[in-house]
């Protein structure tokens, strides 16, 4: 798929786009006055709500797709434009139309974008294990932007380069788990490394081991496939002393990404019909890598590192036991209650990690509780945060970007739930199973660093259609550590 910027229409188009809500018609003021009153006759038609599909409508003699910006219940004014979008590209696929001509030159920039993306997000195919791949139509947008060339070709790259970032979690997240492993996984991080510039650090069962990175270690010892820890970093603003206040902190980002390839559940065996869906247990991990890859590329004026936590948690002669002890990295004791409750552990250490890197801000995201899926299904994630102003800027940040956050309680009554008689702490704690998850990793959280957990367990991976993704990874999350790091970065100048 193409996007073209232009001025005015080029009279290449094989038809036409108008973004309609009811019976008024957005972006449409370039229309003729005659034209203007067809379409107006042709909604006024319109008595029985939205329409199901998109209409072919001959308008000044030229193929018309009316294109319901109001369609979907709960979406906000910009992902109903995402989804517009998408539906009208994925028709411009299925009728291989050739050019289209869309005409925003009356779209604010953040409506431009949104369009953007969603005609991007049409355009994802994961077919690698297919014997017969189905070749993909390549339509061309032509977007007629009157006096916002420039600007929205700004716009156009940014989207790009953050859809290129979310197709890279999409795929790591869809690859299956005999292709992707630990080691695989951090073969494919080096390559993100040395093509974008960004700084990276391995360490192999051997460097946990001796350093005391025990959560991993004891998460995946039971696999063929030993753990790793992968630390990434761009710094934005390394030599540029703008924006700084004398005796002040520079903003440091790290995103801890929890990374298990997959997770069968360890001895306390997960049911067979949850199990292939594990694939998806790694997209945290996949989300962090993506959003640093993406801005190192928009080289945006930020210090962010991403601390990737990768193991294997599979059954086998080394595999940790219920009721087994460990130290963790800062010191505190942990007894493994149950086996399956295995993220917690490897996000302790990439906690822990994020402190060395002396983070100001740390976001840590993991496929991490069902009880997150049973409290807010697959549409919204669950969020806690230590900090007030980081939690409202994640809110505001996920809004921008068309992902639903909710802030759920660090509900310090059942933090007494998560003591061990013989350890200082187990990893399962109360019936408030996504709370106790988070009051667990607050335990191993840095002092005085602002600090947010996304649950994204529900939102990560759909087994039938949701918005712009028919089955698999969704890719959720990308998009606003990416606006977080944009916002926090800017604001620090």
């Amino acid at each position: 798929m193409k996007i073209q910027i232009l001025s005015k229409e080029t009279g290449k188009a094989n038809a036409n786009a108008l973004f309609f809500v009811k019976k008024s018609v957005q972006f449409s003021s370039i229309l003729s006055e005659e034209a203007e009153n067809q379409v107006e006759s042709v909604l006024e038609g319109m008595e029985n709500g939205p329409f199901e599909d998109l209409e072919f409508l001959e308008i000044d003699g030229k193929s018309t797709l009316f294109v319901n910006a109001a369609k979907e219940r709960g979406l906000s004014g910009l992902d109903h434009l995402r989804m517009a979008a998408y539906r009208l590209a994925k028709r411009a696929q299925k009728k291989q139309i050739p050019v289209v001509s869309l005409m925003l030159a009356d779209a604010a920039p953040e409506q431009f974008k949104a369009i953007a993306h969603g005609l991007f997000y049409a355009d994802y195919k994961f077919d690698v294990y297919k014997s017969k791949p189905t070749p993909l139509f390549e339509a061309t947008f032509e977007v007629v932007a009157g006096d916002h060339v420039a600007e929205f070709k700004k716009i156009a790259d940014e989207v790009i380069v953050e859809q290129a970032a979310i197709n890279t979690a999409k795929d790591l997240v869809n690859t299956c788990a005999n292709d992707l492993y630990p080691e695989t996984f951090v073969e494919f991080a080096k390559n993100v490394a040395k093509e974008f510039g960004i700084s990276i650090k391995v360490r192999d069962l051997k460097a946990l081991e001796a350093e005391g990175f025990n959560g991993h270690v004891t998460v995946g010892k039971g696999s063929s496939h030993p753990p790793y820890m992968v630390t990434l970093d761009y710094d934005g603003v390394k030599g540029n002393k703008a924006g700084k206040t004398a005796g002040s902190k520079p903003p440091h980002l790290v995103i801890v990404g929890k990374g298990l390839t997959f997770d069968t559940g360890g001895l306390c065996l997960k049911p067979p019909k949850s199990m292939p869906e594990m694939i998806s247990d790694m997209t945290g991990a996949a989300s962090a890598l993506a959003a640093i890859q993406a801005i190192a590329e928009l080289k945006l004026p930020i210090h962010v590192s991403a601390v990737l936590c990768l193991a294997e948690n599979a059954i086998g002669n080394k595999s940790v036991l219920p009721g087994d002890i460990f130290a963790a990295k800062n010191g505190k004791t942990v007894m493994v209650d149950n086996t399956d409750a295995e993220g917690r552990l490897v996000l302790s250490d990439g906690l822990y990690e994020a402190g060395t890197l002396g983070a100001t801000h740390i976001i840590d995201l993991a496929t991490l509780t069902g009880a997150m899926v049973r409290a807010l299904g697959y549409a919204v994630a669950g969020f806690f945060s230590n900090d007030d102003d980081l939690g409202l800027n994640v809110i505001n940040c996920g809004e921008t970007c068309c992902e639903k956050f909710w802030s759920m309680p660090l509900e310090e009554e059942y933090a007494d739930a998560l003591k061990d008689k013989f350890a200082d702490l187990k990893n399962t704690g109360s019936d408030a199973g996504a709370i106790s998850a988070a009051l667990f990793l607050q335990e191993f959280v840095p002092e005085n660093v602002a600090w947010s957990h996304w649950d994204i367990a529900g939102t990560a991976f759909v087994t039938k259609q949701w918005k712009y993704t028919e089955y698999g990874a969704t890719g959720f999350g990308v998009q606003t550590l990416i606006e977080l790091a944009r916002q926090i970065g800017f604001a620090s100048r």
